[in-house]
This record gives structure tokens, sequence and C-alpha cells, in this order.
């Protein structure tokens, strides 16, 4: 292997960048598993409506998968904050389409959400507290770090914040005139397909401007750090203390032996 083939050290470093940001955004945004607990409810549902047209044996059927997704997590000790999130979603979504007995109400709450979030980023990316950030900085153990301390990484979390904003945005305005124009089964297969594609695209832009990002501070290592440093100055201040107490000792004991 010649020189240029060998890998330098910012290579490596920026390898273990990007590695440490797919891991946190793995983690954040639920991986493949989680995306299959975003889509399979919503899939069941207007798959057994689109056959039998019954509301209420398709509403009964997404929240029942909603609520075994739950169980399995937890009999497997995983994290369950995406299962529960679906769980919510579908249980309003049921609640709504039942109140008013229109099957497109099932879609209509995580709609109205997408929208809000959609606004949560953009509006927090104005301010100069990016949503991303604030959702991502406890998993990159920098916090709020990036906020005083690391511009650069502040740039690439407002950055993604405008990109999820936007393809949400994009996604409300394709949904909501279908919410109001087409039949159910038009608006449930096309949200069921719009599920997964703009979320990939999302978090692959917000993978984008991480790994190009400076790396995170770890403020939680800072802490370990200056805990073992007071720690260590504590003890110091105990031997020094200590070796006063015994020269005092061995300097009276000594006045006390003089004739």
């Amino acid at each position: 292997m010649t020189s240029l083939d060998k890998p330098t050290t910012e290579d490596t470093s920026a390898d273990d960048a990007r590695a440490v940001t797919e891991a946190a955004l793995f983690e954040a945004f639920g991986g493949v598993r989680g995306m299959v607990e975003t889509v399979l409810p919503g899939l069941l549902f207007v798959s057994i409506y689109t056959i039998n047209k019954n509301l209420h044996m398709a509403a009964i059927a997404a929240l029942a998968v909603s609520l075994a997704m739950v169980v399995v997590r937890l009999a497997r000790k995983d994290t369950v904050k995406h299962a529960f999130s679906g769980v919510f979603g579908v249980g309003f979504g049921v609640v709504f389409a039942m109140m008013t007995g229109n099957a497109k109400d099932f879609y209509l709450p995580g709609m109205l959400y997408t929208t809000g979030l959609a606004l949560a980023y953009i509006i927090t990316a104005m301010a100069g507290v990016p949503l991303i950030g604030l959702m991502l900085g406890p998993i990159f153990r920098e916090n709020l770090s990036w906020r005083t301390r690391n511009p650069g990484r502040k740039k690439a979390y407002t950055k993604a914040s405008w990109a999820w904003g936007l393809i949400l945005l994009g996604k409300s305005a394709i949904l909501f005139p279908l919410y109001w124009w087409a039949d159910t089964t038009q608006l449930g297969w096309v949200l069921v397909a719009l599920k997964i594609p703009p979320f990939l695209l999302a978090v692959y832009l917000t993978w984008v401007f991480l790994a190009k990002a400076p790396p995170p501070i770890d403020v939680f290592a800072e802490m370990e750090a200056e805990e073992r440093a007071e720690e260590e100055r504590k003890a110091a201040r105990e031997r020094e203390g200590a070796r006063h107490a015994e020269d005092g000792e061995a300097t009276t004991t000594g006045r006390h032996r003089r004739p």
C-alpha cells in the first residue's frame, strides 16, 4: 500500500463521524422497524376498507395491530416510543372516524400532526433553535452545546430542520386536497405511498448536512472529566492536609523532647 492509498487521520475521523451520525439517526427515527410500525396500521386500514367498506372492522384492525406491536416491543424490552406514537396516532384516527362516521377522518389527525410538525421545524429553524437539533442533541451527547459552542453544527441542524419542514409541507399540500376531493380509498393509498419516501429523503438530507458538519462536543464526557478532576483535586488537598498535620505533629513531638 502506498502512502497515497493509506487512510489519513482526517479520513478516519470523517468515517467515524459518518458512522456515529448514521447510528444516531437510526436510533432517533426508529430504523426499519420504526418505519414498519408507522406504515402497517394505515396500510391495514385502507386494505380492509377497500375490500369491504366496513369502517368499524378496518379501524379495529388498525388499532389492534398497533397495540400488538407495542406488546411485542414490551416483551422484547425494546424502546416503545415509536410504537406508542403509532398507537396514539391510530387511536385518534379511530375516534375521529367513529365520531363522524366518515372513514376519511381516520387520516385527519395524522395529517394535522404532519402539518403542525412541518411548521414547528420551520419556525424553530427561523428562531435559531432548530427542532432537529433539540431532538438529536441528547443522542449525540452534545445536548445544546451546538447553539453557542459549535456554530457549524447549528448551521447543519438549521438546514436539516428546513428540509424536514419543507418536505412535510409538500406532503400536506398533496394530501389535504385529496382529503376534500378524493374518496377514502384513493386518499388512503396515496397516504400509504407517501409514508416512507418523504421520510427517507428528509433523513438522507439530515445525514448529508451532519456528516459535513464539525463533530459534536460530548458534554457528558466533559462533565465526567470535570468530576474526575475535582475528585483528584479533593484527594490532593486531603493528602496535603494530612502531610501538614503529620509535619505539625512531628514538630510538636520534637519540641517536647528537648531538655
